[in-house]
């Protein structure tokens, strides 16, 4: 093994078998270790979309921001959140190694939903406090999610032995359903704990803050459980700065020769001089994958206006709804597209009744139990108010109210589809009035899901695609610098959203026409820039600049040896 470059002996010594991290699933070629990263994958997405299922309507129920600030912080988590990979992959390619980065930067989002969570118990100080703990905790979910991103994908890719590359993309699959599947869940269960479980005299943010803070530290745990299973790679030094330092010099020595020949091929050979070919070529794989990525970010701007919209017709169902809807298509189109199966019959499970919401404002001495249909309310006196219940479409007439004293009979007339009423009961005779604070649908909402049907498709096929592709094609030593940038995208589109929904004041139908006329045209140059892309294969190239490394040493090790020959041959001299 001493003979080998220390690449060499790395490769060496993880595929010896025997080994924990040789060990298969089950006569499969997919690792043990996998397991243990789909799992935490899991938990982590469920906590992060757990949390931001509740997020909107915790800025406009419980923070009393309006729709417009809601959205602009919205936005810049959502961009902070994909920015961050890039800090992530710098962390974990130049210094601690993907496995330590994951474990670090886990904690740190740990207590990021800690803090997020004691913000939303309305005992701990005042509005104030509740902004700047609820900010601070955003800033650091934000931090660990978008650090473990590039981070978790690559570490998976990087289980699995060169021969294994089909079973490698199948795994970036089953990834990606893992994420979906906690986005599922996470959607189901968040909302019910913030709105049917009640804690504080209201919803029950804390609670729904919580359980994401849980399911995160179970990530932790699952993660650090399979330690000793992983194929870890150290990391391969300051990878930014050497890579900083070659672009620098290649530009300096270009302008210097300018007026010089021969011309170079490309201008990063300019570099040649001073730093060795292969980062060189690396640099240039890295490169020109991430001019493939600049006009993906229409992508994003344009998949993320459902959040948009969810935000301008923001209600308690709407929300939770739409995100699931999106999650479920997911985890069914990934093995419609991967084994050419159709199970459209699971799509026949999702519930699609839509409700109205409804409370009460009661303006009497007395407390009042009202009872609409088969729900009841309890409004306390002195203008107490009631807790937001949803129920069926309906007339509701001769609707009971009861106090201490008296029964009463109000009617409330059509209550419809998918509107918020607020019922106040005035001292007068128990006379009401009806505000309906956000209108009624007049279109059902089961038409939108032709569009979620093709929305999820293109979701699917870009997502995986473009994870697997920026595995594939970046060099051993930034792989997670590939998958970062991969990311960055998302953040630019959000980015992109975030400037026009601040800056244009479009109509919302003119914003979403505006984002899809923009995807045709970006569709088109991508075509044409993807038509001209040339894959490599950095497997090749290690094994191709490894070959030439041993015929250096080769060459090296002929010319000393004929040199100790001729020096052996020589006759004495003597000094005149």
């Amino acid at each position: 093994l001493n003979s080998f470059n220390s690449s060499e002996r790395r490769m060496s010594f993880h595929s010896l078998e025997g080994r924990p991290w040789t060990r298969k699933l089950c006569g499969t070629n997919y690792p043990v270790s996998i397991a243990f990263i789909v799992v935490n994958e899991f938990c982590e997405r469920f906590s992060y979309y757990g949390m931001k299922a509740v997020l909107t309507l915790y800025f406009i129920h419980y923070l009393n921001w309006d729709k417009d600030l809601s959205t602009a912080v919205y936005h810049a988590f959502s961009s902070l959140c994909y920015f961050t990979p890039l800090l992530g992959a710098l962390i974990a390619d130049s210094w601690l190694g993907k496995f330590k980065t994951i474990i670090y930067l886990s904690i740190v989002y740990v207590i990021g939903h800690v803090v997020k969570s004691v913000g939303a118990i309305p005992d701990v100080g005042d509005s104030t406090l509740h902004i700047a703990l609820s900010m601070v905790g955003l800033v650091l979910i934000a931090f660990g999610t978008g650090g473990i991103k590039p981070c978790v994908a690559a570490f998976g890719g990087d289980q699995f032995d060169e021969e294994n590359t089909e079973e490698r993309t199948k795994f970036f699959s089953i990834f990606y359903m893992s994420i979906n599947a906690g986005s599922v869940l996470s959607t189901i269960v968040t909302p019910i704990l913030r709105g049917d479980v009640k804690c504080f005299g209201g919803d029950c943010y804390a609670l729904a803050f919580g359980v994401p803070a849980a399911l995160m530290v179970i990530a932790l745990v699952v993660f650090i459980s399979g330690s000793g299973l992983y194929k870890k790679s150290p990391p391969e030094g300051n990878v930014l700065v050497r890579v900083c330092k070659c672009i620098g010099f290649a530009i300096q020595n270009r302008w210097r020769n300018s007026k010089k020949s021969p011309k170079k091929s490309h201008w990063l050979d300019w570099a040649e001089e001073k730093y060795p070919k292969r980062l060189i070529q690396e640099i240039k794989m890295v490169f020109r994958v991430l001019v493939l990525y600049i006009p993906l970010p229409m992508f994003w701007a344009l998949f993320d206006q459902q959040v948009q919209g969810y935000i301008q017709l923001i209600s308690f169902v709407f929300t939770d709804t739409q995100i699931m809807l999106n999650a479920l298509l997911i985890l069914v189109f990934i093995p419609i597209f991967d084994m050419g199966i159709y199970p459209l019959i699971g799509l026949l499970h999702f519930c699609l009744t839509i409700f109205d919401f409804c409370r009460f404002i009661n303006t009497h001495t007395e407390n009042i139990n009202i009872t609409v249909g088969t729900d009841e309310f309890y409004a306390a006196a002195n203008y107490g108010i009631s807790q937001n219940i949803s129920v069926p479409r309906g007339e509701y007439n001769g609707v009971v109210c009861e106090t201490n004293s008296n029964q009463y009979h109000i009617d409330l007339g059509l209550l419809d589809f998918g509107a918020f009423y607020t019922v106040i009961l005035s001292k007068v005779g128990l006379t009401t009035i009806k505000m309906e604070d956000i209108q009624a649908n007049n279109i059902h909402i089961t038409w939108q899901i032709p569009q979620y049907v093709f929305l999820t498709a293109g979701e699917v096929m870009f997502s995986i695609t473009g994870l697997e592709f920026s595995y594939s094609q970046a060099p051993a030593s930034m792989k997670s610098v590939l998958q970062a940038g991969w990311l960055m995208t998302v953040a630019f589109g959000n980015v992109i959203v975030l400037i026009v929904a601040e800056g244009a004041g479009m109509e919302q139908w003119a914003e979403f026409l505006l984002f899809a006329g923009l995807l045709v045209a970006v569709s088109i140059i991508f075509s044409i820039m993807a038509y001209f892309y040339t894959y490599v294969d950095p497997d090749q190239l290690d094994k191709t600049f490894r070959e030439d490394t041993d015929d250096e040493k080769v060459k090296s090790s002929d010319s000393k040896k004929k040199e100790t020959v001729s020096l052996t041959d020589m006759p004495k001299q003597t000094k005149m």
